[in-house]
């Protein structure tokens, strides 16, 4: 959603998707706003609590059922098993998404891991689908007039227009860019902690090649899953920036991480998004000349 700075500040009902990778201080910014005047919308806790709660839950039984005392009790209905995910607390769902390599270390085959990526692309596309339902609802139900959605850090891999499209038409998009300074940091903590990602598979496919070649491993499945996450990290960092650089310019704005972490408040945010869109309206005006 294009619009000029006094139309975002005079705009009753606010609307905002914020971009950014993981790391760049996005959820933190969203917290900022008081969650009394903003319905505040988590695309991973929607993927975790409604699209891929049913994977989740199956796996995390197929794990008990291998446990002799767990898979009693479960066959004997006498305990179950449900998902906790909360906004705060994803663990679930990266814990589903997993990693390639040894089993024994925990990791996936390339077969199952490339299914789970599957239902995690369609999971999120699914639930960027609903953020325009949201949006009618927070109002509608809650009597929210103000709407945040803090999307996931691999929206950006999605190769959905239909997605962006539909973002931009009901949202304002901003975008938290990274500055070089804190790229190393973040880069330097993911490799130190590994996580599960998602990948675009084409993406994958000609990493995990040369990640293969590189270490002279013959079969994925020998390979300890924690090396192939923090070798690849640096990687998916450099493929994705551009991507969220094209989906600013072409429907959103820009603001530095460095900027949005000084925001301390709702008037911080406004302001900070208000100068973001004057300053990025007045460069592409002049280019236009």
């Amino acid at each position: 959603m294009k619009m000029s700075a006094r139309e975002f500040l005079d705009w009753e009902a606010k609307s905002i998707t914020l971009l950014a990778m993981s790391g760049a201080g996005k959820t933190t910014l969203a917290n900022k706003l008081p969650k009394d005047k903003w319905f505040h919308y988590s695309g991973d806790y929607r993927i975790g609590t409604k699209y891929l709660d049913e994977p989740i839950l199956d796996n995390i039984k197929r794990r008990a059922m291998a446990v002799p005392f767990l898979r009693e009790l479960l066959i004997s209905d006498s305990i179950y098993i449900r998902n906790n995910v909360t906004v705060e607390n994803l663990t679930p769902v990266s814990s589903f998404l997993g990693k390639i390599g040894d089993s024994q270390m925990g990791g996936l085959t390339l077969k199952e891991f490339k299914r789970r990526q599957k239902l995690h692309l369609e999971a999120e596309i699914a639930a960027m689908k609903d953020v325009p339902d949201f949006i009618h609802k927070a109002e509608d139900i809650y009597g929210y007039k103000h709407f945040i959605n803090d999307a996931g850090g691999s929206v950006c891999e999605l190769d959905c227009p239909e997605i962006l499209e539909t973002l931009a038409e009901h949202t304002l998009i901003l975008y938290i860019e990274i500055p070089p300074d804190l790229e190393q940091t973040i880069i330097r903590r993911a490799k130190a902690e590994p996580k599960p990602l998602y990948y675009r598979e084409a993406f994958l496919d000609e990493k995990l090649a040369q990640f293969m070649s590189q270490h002279h491993y013959e079969n994925p499945d020998l390979i300890p899953p924690d090396q192939f996450v923090s070798w690849v990290f640096p990687e998916l960092f450099a493929s994705r920036l551009p991507r969220y650089e094209a989906i600013a310019r072409r429907y959103g704005y820009t603001v530095s991480a460095n900027d949005s972490a000084q925001v301390k408040n709702e008037n911080d945010f406004i302001h900070l998004v208000a100068k973001a869109i004057a300053q990025q309206t007045e460069s592409r005006a002049n280019q236009c000349l």
